[in-house]
């Protein structure tokens, strides 16, 4: 007998998805707060950031790209790439190469952590910066999230600064990350 493997399949989100990306951040985005966090924090922050007509407004934004991942036909996670340049101070001192891009969001669900999800979203979020014509791609990532701060550094996001981060009226320390294609 042999084990059967699922594969994640990693898709370039359109207005349809919406919906499904809102539930993924909904179901992910405290697995990347810092410990502490409450989930009534979390949800707020989803209440205001992450909500379904923010989502059909990010897909809207030709500025950027969002993925989704499925794993056997069901959302697994998601990514979102924002080019441009950085509005926050800290990021502008912190990134060396131009043209850049935020890899604003990057979440998977945690049943599919270490199951190669991520590594699929990644790759294809980077085959589409470099599509772009992008030299780099940063990130933001909670210091006191070492799993999150491993697989960044493994797909080759160096620590380049430090950077706050706003969550329902706390301010977080993130780690700047910056990624040379």
């Amino acid at each position: 007998m042999t084990d059967s493997v699922s594969t994640a399949v990693v898709r370039r989100a359109g207005a349809a998805d919406a919906g499904a990306l809102h539930a993924l951040a909904a179901a992910t985005f405290l697995l990347a707060c810092p410990p502490g966090t409450t989930a009534e924090s979390a949800d707020a922050f989803v209440a205001e950031h992450l909500s379904l007509e923010k989502f059909t407004a990010y897909l809207a934004d030709p500025a950027r790209d969002l993925f989704i991942a499925t794993v056997d036909g069901v959302d697994a996670g998601y990514t979102m790439l924002v080019e441009g340049e950085p509005a926050d101070a800290d990021v502008l001192a912190s990134i060396t190469t131009r043209p850049t891009a935020e890899l604003s969001k990057f979440y998977v669900l945690s049943v599919h952590h270490g199951a190669g999800t991520s590594a699929a979203l990644m790759e294809t979020t980077i085959a589409a910066a470099t599509e772009r014509g992008l030299a780099a791609v940063w990130l933001g990532v909670n210091q006191f999230n070492p799993r999150a701060n491993r697989f960044y550094e493994k797909n080759g996001f160096a620590r380049v600064g430090t950077k706050k981060f706003l969550v329902n009226g706390k301010w977080e320390d993130d780690f700047v990350r910056e990624r040379v294609l």
